[in-house]
């Protein structure tokens, strides 16, 4: 059966780039409707487009999504969530480091999409395939907030807005050293680390990205960083932050090992940290059934807080609160 859908675009969204209207009008992720778009499976009026195309307003949108395969269909499996907020149209989850958001390459069990599934089985029908009510992901090892949505009309209006860039994301990083100025913002592109193609790096030819930081606090040559995305690429604090000459500790992929050149007494705290240090500690966005803003926080988990008290920081600064000294 034909899974072809058919819209007029409104003449609000002139000037508006097709992948990211698409995306936003029918809930699924960006990069799977920039698919379907380069494979024709998208037409404004009658003809192939391509997703940078911007729209005027009054065309006759149509797309036609392929097939789901089987092997992506979830099967529910028990496991902890951290619940920080639910209600009939969203959860709000404290995902744990260690875990990934959904199934990937060479991993078909065991994530939290599965979890999701087992304790809110009305999310199978909503979302992308393999995805169950997943608007926006975080790295495995990543700590902190994301929001679920429970309902189609929830996905897609959730969608809209992190496509729209409407959804504020606020993030506790560590650093080595201390960023100069102790505010700022990092606009700096990402792209596809030309050798080391499951990196990211900045480059003249990648995506524009906007990282903001500020200075919490810094003890024994570490940084406690606030961080706000202005753009949502893939290991983008990671990256930015790694250009500007401050890795986040333990990072395995963009980190350093400068813990070697730090006091002997908090070299083995920082060798020992084996994940990035990087937690989502508040989300912020518009109900999808209320329309009111909302914002939920996720308190840093216990490895980040043993690691500054170790370092002789004592309670981890947190975001919003008034930089020490």
């Amino acid at each position: 059966m034909s899974r072809r859908a058919l819209a007029a675009v409104p003449a609000a969204a002139d000037g508006e780039r097709l992948d990211v209207f698409l995306a936003g009008h029918t809930g699924e992720p960006r990069n799977r409707v920039q698919q379907w778009i380069r494979a024709g499976r998208v037409t404004l009026d009658g003809r192939p487009s391509k997703p940078s195309h911007r729209l005027a307003g009054g065309e006759r949108l149509e797309w036609e999504p392929p097939e789901e395969p089987f092997e992506e269909r979830l099967a529910p499996e028990a496991g902890e969530l951290r619940v920080l907020y639910e209600d009939a149209a969203v959860a709000v989850l404290d995902k744990p480091a260690g875990i990934a958001v959904h199934p990937g390459a060479g991993r078909a069990t065991g994530t939290l999409a599965h979890r999701i599934l087992a304790r809110y089985p009305e999310t199978a029908g909503v979302g992308g395939p393999g995805r169950p009510g997943i608007v926006h992901r975080l790295d495995k090892d990543t700590t902190g907030v994301m929001v679920v949505a429970r309902t189609a009309a929830a996905y897609r209006a959730l969608g809209a807005d992190f496509a729209g860039r409407r959804v504020e994301k606020t993030y506790l990083a560590l650093v080595y050293g201390r960023p100069e100025p102790p505010r700022g913002r990092i606009e700096e592109p990402i792209g596809r680390h030309p050798q080391r193609r499951k990196e990211m790096t900045v480059r003249t030819r990648g995506r524009p990205a906007r990282t903001d930081y500020r200075v919490l606090g810094e003890t024994a040559g570490i940084s406690a960083l606030e961080v706000g995305l202005g753009t949502g690429r893939t290991h983008q604090i990671r990256v930015h932050l790694k250009a500007r000459g401050h890795p986040l500790v333990g990072d395995p992929t963009y980190g350093e090992a400068r813990w070697r050149g730090l006091p002997a007494a908090v070299r083995p705290a920082l060798r020992g940290f084996g994940r990035p240090a990087l937690h989502a500690w508040r989300l912020a966005f518009a109900h999808p059934a209320r329309g009111e803003r909302v914002s939920f926080e996720a308190p840093p988990p216990d490895d980040l807080r043993r690691l500054w008290a170790a370092l002789g920081g004592g309670e981890v600064p947190l975001p919003g609160e008034k930089p020490e000294g």
